[in-house]
């Protein structure tokens, strides 16, 4: 059952582009401290040299401070496609909360900023992006671009999907996960969004319609995004409630302690199904818990992209 609880007016990003530079400009900052140190100067105008390449585009300075061999890129450079897909159903507007920020999401405003802050490094790295969005319906579909005008136009849909709650949409995900399948004919890296909560649980045709995406080599990442503490440790505090299923608007009224043990057996037997399942169909799952940092979100991005590429 999806959670409900303290319904609240929800507010959307002001600017939901500058959001994503604090968000990757952060965890750069941070990489200098860690094992990833050397991947921050792929996040600027840089990309790897590989061996066999023309050495007239080495950048011979970033040589000198790193001891590694870059290239630079240019305008007209276009290395990667991705194609970002987010679930848009009102499970994902879980919890309702009164304003969005860096430190105050729910599921749907978390999966948005993620998704910014990847098209931020896509941009500057003069990648290829494209999104879905879905809910009831195929709600929002773009091929994958590298404009400027293509840029923003996708960063407004992901604005306007924060500032518009859906109301009690469910969703069946591989329905439009194959619709999105059949439009990608190029191979591209594909990032799902998603809380895999369904009204209907069908895992057999939700994990064909991954193995779909797949299709034509596509490289498939699903980030789980969930609220842990809430949706999966069932930490409420132990007064009388209602818990109402956002999509279906079924509810139950108990003491949080009366199923907590059986509620959090039954949810981590389901999530620990899903990742066996996406590691036999070689899917890459990522646990997104919407109390984190972004940066499981960028440090597989950052993975990822050095196996794809």
């Amino acid at each position: 059952m999806n959670i409900q609880y303290e319904l609240n007016k929800a507010g959307g990003f002001k600017n939901i582009e500058l959001l994503a530079k604090q968000v990757v400009e952060g965890f750069i900052a941070g990489m200098h401290k860690s094992p990833f140190h050397g991947f921050s100067a792929e996040f600027a105008e840089h990309k790897i040299y590989n061996k066999g390449e023309s050495t007239r585009h080495i950048d011979w300075k970033l040589f000198a401070k790193t001891d590694k061999l870059y290239t630079k890129r240019y305008d007209d450079e276009t290395n990667l496609r991705c194609h970002i897909i987010i679930d848009n159903s009102s499970s994902m507007h879980y919890p309702e909360i009164t304003s969005l920020s860096i430190d105050s999401l729910n599921k749907i405003g978390f999966s948005v900023l993620a998704a910014a802050s990847l098209m931020y490094i896509l941009k500057k790295q003069r990648d290829a992006v494209g999104l879905s969005i879905y809910s009831d319906a195929y709600d929002f579909y773009a091929p994958e671009k590298g404009s400027e005008r293509h840029h923003q136009m996708l960063l407004q849909q992901l604005s306007d999907m924060v500032t518009k709650k859906t109301v009690n949409k469910e969703t069946e995900t591989y329905t439009y996960l194959h619709e999105i399948a059949e439009k990608m004919h190029r191979r591209s890296m594909v990032f799902l969004f998603t809380d895999m909560f369904q009204t209907t649980i069908d895992d057999s045709k939700l994990f064909e319609a991954l193995r779909h995406l797949k299709y034509n080599k596509h490289e498939v990442i699903l980030f789980h995004v969930f609220d842990k503490s809430k949706e999966l440790n069932f930490n409420f505090d132990n007064r009388p409630k209602r818990f109402v299923d956002v999509e279906t608007s079924a509810y139950i009224n108990l003491y949080a302690d009366t199923i907590k043990g059986a509620y959090n057996e039954a949810v981590s037997d389901y999530f620990t199904a899903l990742r066996l399942k996406c590691a036999q169909y070689k899917i890459k799952y990522v646990e997104a818990d919407i109390n984190q940092k972004f940066d499981n979100i960028l440090t597989t991005y950052m993975i990822e992209r050095r196996k794809f590429v």
